[in-house]
């Protein structure tokens, strides 16, 4: 080939430049050896055995924490698992609840624990829902369950103000809340032997133990619930005075509304019951608790949940109470008729109870309104002397019961009209009176006004005296009533016997232990104001026993069957017609020209009798028109004598009081008495008993009365 002399070329592979190996990637391991080391070597030698700590404490911390955290997830999870459906957890009672409805079936009292119904966080007033939130926990639907901002805040206020850390404020969220409510889920269990108040006080401990199982709880209650369903727990669970579990009880027992129509002072109101209910009840307190309300309205408007606008309008409007939770009404009533039924369907009732009642709310404002009215006017300021007041209808359905001046609406309360028992003093001797008539008498026949003893086997010679001291002669038995001499009462006790007058009042219903001396005739047995009150029922409706009666029907909430009724509380005839008319018409003369003169009304007739006791610790008046029966008792708790007090006083002015209101736009009705006419008997027995020698203890009528009872008992 040209250019290379005919040779052939070499063969010589092309010149190849070897690329520079990659370098291996160190191993992570050695990197990370390489960097402690250097680290090691950077702290200083004095140092290392504390960094060597730190970073095994670290480390040993980690896998404990993460342990820590797959342990709180299982018993989360587990808690959560075992949760029933929100609906199971709304009805918060162990007991049940009674409502009482008046004689028109109105609702005029509570008694147990109240569960108006469930309500949702959904269904609820907006007002309502928002006012607890903002009151109770502002960052509900922001966090987990917990709040531990809310906590270290708490804490910071009780150690500010030297109580223990979990002392006081507890900076709980509502899930937390809730979470005790529920106790952890634990229920009440009667059968364990624990009492309720027991269970509730070991739910409401907060010791730091207690804490951290509620926080467990409370995670728990977030990952098995929604928001809305916590709420709907704690608005459905939450005890807000008065017997009311949940808002929706509240609202009805406060406002006589449903929790779905409370607006937002109501809603203030309501909200503010959650920091003390019993001390911020309306019903206990209405000025407080609206003052209450007003911090809430406030806070509402702060968060933006309403405007100033609508906070100024809530002030300027603030939540009143209904009508009947206003009034309180009934109290010593309800307490009453919670004693009549059964106990376990009354105060230990598990079910919600329906009792319809005697009660009449017009009456029971008129009592209350007169003795109010006396004690204004016609009492000293200050005066602790005490008054009691029972109306009732002719066959014994009470209407009205005022058991003490005051009634704090607290049940249990001291009732005076059922509990006290107190001698009864002259109003006792209309059954004394009662005993002669039924033996043939009449209200003319007369007797000896006169000194007169007896001998007490055992206690010597006693001899009664009038109230004025002096001796009046011969008296018909009407004068002897309507003037209340206590000669006269004590001749005819012991000449009809005294046994024949204690079964006589007895069988009228007075039921406590009667004297057995002479003296029982001026009343000096012990008895109730409505067991005398019932007893001159008896008298009003012709002389047949009366047993006073409040409850109606009785029957569970949704049922329509009455598990007990009453129709009305008559009973055994006790003495004849003509007797209780005869004794009527000596009761009316009582109060139209007797010592019972401050009770008449001017458009009706009136019968009744005072009674002041021997050492005036008691004051009385007991009466009736043709609809209503009426009694009145004066005295002290502790027994101080009453200064200047007789039944003809002050208890005959608040019957004539208490009464006058009663019959307010009722026609009069002449009261079924029976005025007495002279008869020929009477006349001859008059005109024996001029020469009759006039001896201690024996006079032409006593002659007389022995000689009826001897022909009546084939005596000698």
């Amino acid at each position: 080939m040209a250019g290379n002399g005919g040779k052939k070329p070499r063969l010589v592979a092309e010149r190849r430049v070897r690329a520079a190996p990659t370098p291996a990637k160190p191993k992570r391991k050695k990197a990370a050896r390489k960097s402690r080391r250097a680290s090691s070597r950077r702290v200083p030698l004095l140092l290392r055995p504390f960094f060597w700590l730190f970073r095994v404490l670290f480390f040993v911390g980690l896998r404990l924490g993460v342990m820590a955290a797959i342990a709180l997830a299982l018993v989360v999870g587990y808690y959560a698992m075992t949760m029933p459906p929100a609906a199971q957890l709304l009805d918060a009672r162990a007991r049940g609840s009674v409502t009482m409805l008046d004689r028109d079936g109105q609702v005029f009292a509570w008694r147990g624990e109240q569960f108006g119904g469930q309500i949702t966080a959904d269904t609820v007033s907006p007002a309502l829902k928002n006012a607890v939130v903002a009151t109770e926990d502002k960052r509900f639907y922001r966090h987990f369950g917990l709040s531990p901002r809310g906590i270290l805040s708490a804490i910071r206020i009780n150690l500010r103000e030297g109580r223990g850390p979990l002392s006081g404020n507890g900076g709980s969220t509502i899930t937390q809340q809730v979470a005790k409510l529920l106790c952890l889920g634990v229920p009440y269990d009667g059968a364990s032997g624990q009492t309720e108040a027991d269970y509730e006080a070991e739910c409401r401990r907060s010791t730091i133990g207690r804490k951290a199982k509620e926080a467990v709880y409370a995670l728990a209650l977030e990952t098995r619930y929604s928001k809305d369903e916590i709420l709907t727990i704690y608005l459905n669970r939450a005890y807000l005075g008065a017997g009311a579990r949940g808002f929706e009880a509240a609202a009805q027992r406060y406002f006589g509304k449903s929790a779905n129509a409370v607006n937002a002072a109501e809603g203030a109101m309501l909200a503010g019951l959650l920091k003390a209910p019993t001390r911020y009840a309306p019903t206990a307190n209405l000025e407080r608790s609206q003052e209450r309300a007003n911090l809430i309205i406030g806070l509402m408007q702060d968060q933006g949940y309403i405007s100033a606008a609508e906070a100024k309008d809530a002030r300027a409007h603030p939540a009143q109470l209904s009508e009947a939770a206003e009034r309180r009404a009934g109290g010593y009533f309800a307490d009453w008729v919670m004693d009549q039924g059964p106990s376990f369907l009354t105060r230990e009732t598990t079910e919600d109870v329906i009792v319809r009642t005697t009660f009449d709310q017009r009456i029971q404002t008129a009592a209350e309104q007169a003795l109010d009215h006396i004690f204004e006017t016609k009492v000293k300021p200050g005066s602790k002397a005490q008054a009691a007041i029972v109306v009732m209808s002719a066959d014994g359905a009470v209407r009205a019961m005022v058991g003490g001046r005051k009634f704090t609406g607290v049940a249990g309360q001291f009732n005076r009209a059922i509990q006290a028992k107190r001698q009864t003093g002259s109003s006792f001797k209309p059954f004394v009176y009662a005993a002669a008539l039924d033996l043939g008498y009449g209200p003319n026949d007369t007797v000896v006004d006169e000194p007169y003893t007896i001998d007490i086997p055992g206690s010597g010679p006693w001899s009664p005296e009038n109230y004025d001291h002096r001796y009046h002669g011969r008296v018909t038995l009407t004068e002897a009533l309507k003037h209340s001499y206590n000669i006269p009462a004590v001749k005819i006790s012991e000449f009809v016997g005294r046994e024949n007058v204690r079964n006589i009042a007895s069988q009228f219903g007075i039921e406590s232990n009667l004297a057995d001396g002479p003296a029982l005739a001026l009343g000096a047995s012990e008895s109730t104001l409505l067991e005398m009150t019932g007893a001159y029922a008896g008298i009003l409706n012709g002389g047949s026993s009366v047993a006073p009666y409040g409850l109606l029907e009785l029957k569970i909430k949704g049922d329509d069957t009455p598990i007990i009724g009453q129709e009305g509380g008559m009973g055994e005839r006790v003495i004849s017609e003509q007797a209780a008319r005869q004794l009527i018409y000596m009761m009316r003369e009582v109060v139209r020209s007797g010592t019972g003169t401050r009770a008449g009304l001017p458009d009706r007739e009136i019968a009744g009798k005072t009674g002041t006791t021997s050492s005036y610790k008691d004051a009385w008046f007991l009466g009736f028109s043709a609809d209503y029966v009426a009694g009145v008792w004066m005295g002290y708790d502790d027994n101080t004598p009453l200064t200047g007090v007789t039944g003809g006083g002050l208890p005959a002015e608040v019957f004539q009081e208490t009464m006058r209101r009663v019959h307010e736009g009722i026609p009069p009705k002449p009261l079924p008495l029976l005025e007495p006419q002279p008869s020929e008997r009477v006349a001859q027995e008059q005109e024996q008993r001029r020469p009759a020698p006039q001896v201690s203890g024996s006079n032409g009528f006593e002659r007389a009365l022995i000689g009826v009872l001897n022909e009546i008992f084939g005596g000698n």
